[in-house]
């Protein structure tokens, strides 16, 4: 009979449109984007750091150089009280010199003429070591100058890490906030809830009469 005939199988509801394939398939090609963008951006700080590194590297060796030359310029001078008390001595031995002679006879001799030419090695040995003194720390002064730039170089490269560390942060939060959501709407289509057991089959008229007559 016409009811008894089976209808044609409903569609399955497992297998997702076409556009739905699609979307999916558009979802996780932006999630591995964006995670490829975060790991660019961590591959970037990366870098950076290695050249942060280097730059400390470089920026202590430039101040144990100048630590170096400002002690090698405070040996140079503490050699300058020494002289400074030689030529004392020298201008006490000429006094004496002097002071024994008579007024009226008071003459300069070698012994004399030889502490003076003494003296004025010693002051030229001192004015030596203070100018030796000086280019030694000029020295050291510009090995500080170009460690405080390099330190001013290495805080903006930090900078630039922090900033490519967020983006990489961002770009990751991104992708798995959008795979949680792809991964939510793929869940249904492959899966879909089991409804409720079918009922008996609804028997029209004629069916029901026939039914009673057997």
């Amino acid at each position: 009979m016409q009811g008894d005939q089976p209808g044609p199988p409903p569609p399955s509801s497992a297998a997702p449109a076409p556009h739905e394939t699609r979307w999916l398939g558009e979802g996780y090609a932006d999630i591995t984007k964006l995670r490829e963008l975060s790991a660019r951006h961590e591959r970037r700080a990366a870098k950076i750091q290695s050249r942060i590194a280097r730059l400390h590297t470089k920026i202590e060796k430039l101040r144990h150089g100048a630590t170096i030359l400002r002690e090698k310029a405070g040996k140079v001078l503490s050699r300058v009280p020494e002289y400074e008390q030689e030529m004392a001595q020298h201008e006490r031995d000429i006094q004496a010199a002097i002071g024994h002679q008579p007024a009226s006879t008071q003459t300069i001799g070698s012994d004399i003429t030889a502490l003076h030419y003494r003296i004025r090695q010693l002051q030229q040995k001192i004015v030596d070591l203070q100018h030796r003194a000086r280019r030694i720390e000029h020295r050291a002064a510009i090995k500080t100058q170009q460690s405080a730039v390099l330190k001013v170089k290495a805080d903006r490269l930090n900078e630039q890490v922090q900033a490519e560390q967020r983006e990489a942060q961002n770009y990751r939060k991104r992708a798995d906030r959008l795979q949680l959501t792809t991964e939510g709407d793929a869940a249904p289509a492959a899966a879909p809830p089991a409804g409720p057991p079918p009922g008996p089959p609804v028997l029209d008229g004629d069916d029901a009469g026939e039914h009673d007559h057997l």
